[in-house]
């Protein structure tokens, strides 16, 4: 059982902030970590000093995470910290010094038009659930959602005439994203076709429904995914994330520019969505190299 200032914290962060469910778990897991090494130490998480919270970080650098792993955790250790301190429980915040590990960007993973090609042709169109899931595919592609916001989708978020969507995404914010035509057509004949005949006559708020009447989870879209990267031959590993990379790249390799795709992913700050210009100079580089006489 996580200390009750961990409690407050999530209460706080859940009510007021209203961060993701996704987020607040990872809080808590990092939050329990963090009370169980003070407890070890006879001291209360909240009263934990910067020699105890350098300690905590040391070991998890003794357990082999990963610098993402550490810097998360330290993220959680320090707005723990800064969320007492602005309540005037703590007089000092013991976590100001801690430094996180250089987080390298590394460039992330897409796919190229031909293999999209295949893997939206792959889904069974004759049977219900191939139509829901080449419509979750399209969606996916044609929007860059989160696969959070993907099984998420509700009906009533849709508007198929105007051809867009409305989201709520990470700290509750919401967004509109436009849809191309090839996803709303395959979205309409799931809905005619394919989504009756999964809820055999159950109703659902949903878009993506399972037989049971509730939203697809997102662990049985990852699994469906990878199975349709295989028969799509796709060799590298395929997640729900390449494809929302796949959707960012190519948008601004066909001229969209930054500031759009940023709102269309819903990040928060472009220095998350610049990682995407990366890729077009690798590229472009690569282009010289193999095409200049002299290069």
């Amino acid at each position: 059982m996580a200390a009750a200032p961990v409690e407050e914290f999530l209460f706080y962060c859940r009510s007021e902030k209203g961060l993701a469910g996704n987020t607040l778990a990872a809080y808590r897991r990092d939050l329990e970590k963090l009370s169980a090494f003070c407890k070890k130490r006879e001291r209360e998480v909240l009263h934990a000093g910067t020699d105890e919270l350098r300690g905590f970080v040391d070991s998890l650098y003794r357990a082999r995470l990963t610098s993402r792993s550490i810097a998360r955790h330290i993220a959680s250790v320090r707005n723990f910290y800064k969320y007492f301190l602005s309540r005037g429980r703590i007089e000092e915040d013991p976590a100001a010094d801690i430094g996180s590990p250089k987080q390298w960007k590394r460039l992330p993973k897409y796919l190229t038009l031909d293999e999209v090609d295949r893997l939206l042709d792959v889904p069974d169109h004759t049977k219900p659930l191939g139509l829901r899931d080449r419509a979750m595919l399209q969606l996916l592609y044609a929007t860059g959602l989160r696969v959070s916001e993907l099984v998420s989708v509700e009906q009533r978020s849709l508007n198929a005439e105007m051809g867009f969507l409305r989201l709520t995404g990470k700290g509750g914010k919401q967004r509109l994203v436009p849809i191309g035509r090839e996803a709303l057509e395959a979205i309409e004949t799931y809905v005619q076709d394919g989504r009756p005949k999964i809820l055999k006559g159950k109703a659902s708020r949903f878009l993506f429904v399972s037989s049971r009447a509730g939203r697809i989870t997102r662990q049985n879209f990852w699994i469906r995914l990878k199975h349709y990267g295989l028969e799509a031959r796709i060799t590298s590993p395929l997640t729900p994330h390449v494809l929302r990379h796949s959707f960012a790249t190519h948008l601004l390799e066909g001229g969209a520019d930054l500031r759009s795709v940023q709102m269309m992913l819903g990040h928060s700050d472009i220095s998350t969505t610049e990682i995407y210009t990366h890729i077009l100079r690798e590229r472009l580089r690569k282009v010289y190299d193999q095409h200049h006489p002299r290069s």
